[in-house]
């Protein structure tokens, strides 16, 4: 099929970008998303011209890294899935398709479609792990008796892979989601417990240094998400920043 594509183009976070037509032809409705970038960027390239710049790495679902918006939606049109996952066969012949990054000013452009995310890295820094002894002392992952509801819950929260798609979803660029999936996941376990009260206000503190917005309740967020995380754990972030504060 032939599509008519409108991306945005940016030499750095510093240039006036904007919104460049290119035409592409011949295009497999089987080929992913990312495929088809790459075929433009083959097309570019032969004539000459700079390719577009932008975010890959696994290319199954699983780094994260592939943040854009298409069409006005994070990772495209179709439904829990990230824009490596996208195919071109929910496009049709003749479409154009608007493909802009993802927008925030926690996340300020590299070039083009990439975008620098370093400030979830900084977040997941002042409190997304635990302090444990490995010093011959490591435990059997089965030494500790846990219930089967939370650790389901904890291990649907430990599938967020950071991607973005919440912040630049959001209307206040709220980072709500993730930081709360990335506390969740240790909240709702043992071995998070001891250090729950300094994680939740260090992770907290450090979102809202990075300049992300607050949450209102959109749900915007979990419609987008690729993974599908839960808005019951921006509840249960919040009931744990409650009680770290008053305990505090």
């Amino acid at each position: 099929m032939n599509l008519k594509l409108k991306i945005w183009r940016q030499s750095d976070k510093d240039a006036k970008g904007g919104m460049i037509n290119y035409s592409i032809e011949d295009v497999s409705p089987d080929m992913s998303f990312l495929e088809m970038m790459d075929m433009l960027n083959e097309q570019l390239i032969k004539s000459g011209d700079d390719p577009v710049a932008f975010d890959h790495d696994c290319r199954e679902g699983i780094c994260g890294m592939c943040s854009m918006f298409i069409n006005g939606e994070a990772h495209g049109p179709d439904k829990l899935i990230t824009t490596c996952q996208l195919h071109m066969r929910k496009f049709k012949d003749g479409d154009t398709i608007t493909i802009e990054p993802f927008r925030a000013n926690s996340f300020p452009i590299i070039k083009d479609l990439a975008v620098d995310r370093s400030s979830f890295d900084r977040i997941q820094q002042a409190g997304g792990f635990i302090s444990i002894n490995t010093s011959g002392n490591t435990q059997d992952a089965n030494a500790i008796p846990i219930d089967k509801h939370n650790a389901d819950m904890a291990f649907d929260a430990a599938t967020c892979i950071g991607c973005g798609a919440c912040v630049a979803t959001c209307k206040n660029a709220s980072a709500m989601l993730f930081v709360s999936a990335k506390v969740s996941q240790y909240a709702l376990l043992p071995q998070g417990k001891v250090e729950a009260t300094d994680r939740v206000l260090n992770m907290v503190n450090q979102m809202d240094e990075e300049g992300f917005g607050n949450c209102t309740n959109t749900g915007a967020c979990e419609v987008e998400c690729p993974k599908g995380i839960s808005l019951e754990n921006i509840a249960r972030l919040n009931r744990e920043y409650l009680w770290a504060s008053t305990k505090g």
